[in-house]
């Protein structure tokens, strides 16, 4: 089946997305002066999400578990799991054939939202349980991008699911997101090993390369962190800001808010400028940016860590807002 692409308008917004991973494939975002342009980083074309000839992420629903499980596999109610091992051992975002590799079903489509839904069935990838999902984009009169996420299953299994948009606030992938200023409310963040699988630390940020509690230029301490790849530990609960991005040139700013325990901010590190984005611009080093709102990684493996398991009866949820203005 082809991938269908649809688009939605919302407040001063513009969004094309497709069924083929329930991707975003770009939105459309004023500047301080009104000029729109394309803030998602991603493909010149269709075919090549698809393809895929480097990232695979870029735009696109992500699960069923976001991020990584240490050694591919875990022990839940007594029965162990082995899982798909396809980032150097471990498991990172679902597994070979996550969410953003299938096509999504299209239950409603409007000027500013769209409906999908999807059955994730019991052993793809290892994952126990048939899991179904239901999940919302929508576009609001207040220049927000909302992400909705509902999830139900009939086995014990994890469930924990985000959206992996790629932006770049200048409007193009070809530039470095360094100059970007960024802030986090969180204290504390997870370390990771040279997988980037959490070591079961939770350290504070404070005095630290890690610490964004106040917006801070994302390069001004990059090369001292080695790259940002990580969780934050977010304060508070229920929906809140989770994190402030803002690009001085153009003077646009994302928000975002989530319900969710935590934010991954990964800073483009693996982007090397060797396959081309929109425009045929080459995407290089540090180009795009992701923040991942979601439980922590690996938390079947660390006591203390949120729960990620689901269970018959239950119902797993998630929003997270990125939401957009300028400063002056």
């Amino acid at each position: 089946m082809r991938p269908s692409v649809f688009s939605l308008k919302g407040g001063s917004l513009e969004m094309s997305v497709t069924d083929f991973g329930a991707r975003v494939l770009s939105l459309l975002v004023p500047d301080r002066k009104g000029r729109k342009d394309d803030v998602i980083v991603g493909y010149e074309t269709l075919e090549e999400y698809v393809s895929c000839p480097g990232e695979r992420f870029f735009g696109a629903a992500v699960g069923r578990v976001a991020n990584r499980i240490g050694g591919a596999a875990f022990s839940l109610d007594g029965k162990d799991y082995k899982l798909a091992a396809n980032d150097h051992g471990n498991t990172l975002h679902g597994g070979f054939t996550g969410f953003d590799r299938v096509m999504w079903n299209v239950e409603k489509a409007t000027e500013n939202s769209i409906h999908f839904s999807l059955t994730d069935p019991d052993g793809q990838e290892g994952w126990p349980g048939n899991l179904k999902v239901h999940m919302c984009y929508e576009l609001t009169p207040e220049d927000e991008f909302k992400v909705s996420y509902k999830a139900w299953t009939d086995a014990p299994t994890l469930c924990n699911l985000t959206h992996h948009s790629f932006f770049n606030l200048t409007g193009d992938s070809s530039r470095p997101i360094l100059n970007h200023e960024l802030q986090i409310a969180a204290p504390a963040y997870l370390p990771v090993d040279d997988k980037l699988i959490p070591t079961g630390e939770i350290r504070s940020v404070g005095n630290t390369p890690f610490d964004f509690t106040v917006r801070k230029a994302i390069g001004r301490d990059i090369q001292a962190a080695g790259g940002y790849d990580h969780n934050w530990c977010l304060s508070g609960s229920g929906l809140r800001l989770a994190a402030t991005l803002f690009e001085p040139e153009s003077g646009r700013r994302m928000d975002v808010l989530t319900d969710q325990s935590g934010i991954q901010f990964y800073s483009g590190n693996f982007f090397d400028g060797s396959y081309s984005g929109k425009g045929g611009r080459p995407i290089g080093h540090r180009c795009a940016l992701a923040l991942e709102t979601q439980k922590w990684p690996d938390s079947i493996h660390h006591a203390g860590f949120p729960d990620t398991v689901l269970r018959p009866g239950e119902t797993y949820t998630h929003t997270c807002i990125y939401r957009f203005c300028h400063e002056n």
